[in-house]
């Protein structure tokens, strides 16, 4: 086993991943935390896969950059995919990420997420109602992905009749973040950029001329920007909007539906949460933790710097991978084993440091809502076919898993 486990990780090269790996990727990442934690890919980067590697290179913003002009360049070249992945939130260095990050949590503060609960609970009752109408479900598309598209539509104040397409344009542009990018999935990428900016101008355009209330209403407040005169100019406002939607669609989506299925596979675990609700928040940290929505993360290296005993020059390009370090037994005792009660759990589906997510509390409270008044309502819901994974690596969750409702 342990020869197997150093071949795999010898061979392993995340841009010729397996149907295998798709599948489950945890053995792949167990053997590379084993035998090549610091691993060096063939095209040069660095793959990690130890917890404390990860919270090192999180938490050291001089030596590890955000910033993705460089490493985007020659992936996307001249488009607006490079446009958008450049000016968002997620891909800056301070000060421009700390200035945005400021006016996007200001819209996000424990005052503001609390006020969503009421709304939220109401929306979740409401798809819970039509599934039971049905008598059966797709989990995916009849629930897990419905919520957060809402909850972000409300956050920008999105007409309900106008959200139709937000999830495919999400779904589009994140899709073109994956280690390898056909020119279809480019092609899809940069169309959906263009057909959301579209779209984002016209909805500025007529929150400019009727603003809505700030302290609910995020693109109001990312428009007037703070009492100190601090705005954002038009791209970096319109971008963020897109960033905010796609950051807070797929992954909640990834949640509640990785969520489910787990409980689903692991039965011991899903009666201790029937007979224990009270227990969901420590719930919500596991299934964030067993299956992170988002699996892998990106840094360049600024200067000469020793990660894990390994030299790596100034502009090495790092892959920060999410999915290993949350299953690292230096850091997780017994890390395969599904525990809903598991505590402490420092897992980093978040992040840490200065780029910890800022809509982490919100996607929480998602997940918790969602998740226990699923359970509550079909305590003897099943998977009933063969759920389909995404086909990606940098985001984990399903397409489509069929549900029967007991």
């Amino acid at each position: 086993m342990n020869a197997d486990a150093k071949a795999l990780a010898a061979s392993f090269d995340l841009e010729k991943l397996t149907p295998e790996f798709y599948d489950n990727p945890y053995p792949t990442y167990r053997a590379l935390r084993e035998n090549e934690p610091v691993k060096r890919l063939r095209n040069g980067t660095v793959f990690l896969t130890r917890y404390d590697d990860l919270v090192t290179t999180y938490k050291n913003t001089k030596s590890f950059s955000s910033d993705k002009k460089r490493e985007f360049a020659p992936k996307y070249g001249d488009t607006l995919l490079y446009e958008h992945h450049t000016t968002s939130l997620v891909f800056n260095d301070p000060p421009s990420h700390t200035r945005v990050r400021r006016l996007i949590m200001g819209a996000l503060s424990p005052r503001a997420i609390a006020s969503m609960e009421g709304d939220l609970i109401k929306l979740v009752d409401g798809l819970l109602d039509a599934i039971e109408t049905k008598g059966a479900c797709e989990l995916i598309e009849d629930f897990a992905a419905s919520i957060p598209i809402e909850v972000i539509g409300n956050l920008l104040d999105v007409p309900h009749e106008e959200r139709g397409p937000l999830r495919d344009w999400s779904l589009a542009i994140l899709g073109a973040l994956e280690p390898v990018v056909s020119p279809e999935v480019a092609a899809r990428g940069n169309k959906a950029v263009a057909d959301f900016l579209a779209y984002l101008q016209t909805l500025v355009s007529r929150r400019r001329a009727t603003p809505g209330n700030p302290e609910r209403d995020v693109l109001t407040r990312l428009i007037q920007g703070e009492e100190n005169g601090e705005r954002l100019t038009e791209k970096e406002l319109l971008h963020n909007c897109i960033f905010l939607l796609n950051a807070g669609h797929e992954t909640t989506t990834n949640l509640i539906g990785n969520g489910l299925v787990a409980l689903d596979r692991h039965p011991d675990q899903k009666q201790r949460l029937i007979e224990n609700p009270d227990m969901i928040k420590t719930a919500v940290e596991e299934m964030l933790r067993y299956e992170s929505s988002n699996q892998l993360g990106n840094r360049m290296t600024t200067e000469k710097v020793e990660l894990g005993g390994v030299m790596l020059d100034a502009g090495t390009s790092v892959t920060l991978c999410i999915g290993a370090a949350n299953r690292d037994p230096a850091q997780f005792p017994d890390p395969e084993r599904f525990d809903i009660a598991r505590t402490p759990n420092r897992h980093l589906a978040f992040a840490t440091g200065a780029h910890q997510c800022a809509g982490m509390a919100l996607a929480r409270l998602e997940g918790a809502i969602a998740i226990s008044r699923f359970l509550a309502r079909f305590p003897n819901y099943a998977v009933s076919g063969q759920p389909v994974r995404g086909g990606r690596v940098r985001f984990r969750g399903f397409l489509s898993v069929p549900c029967a409702l007991g």
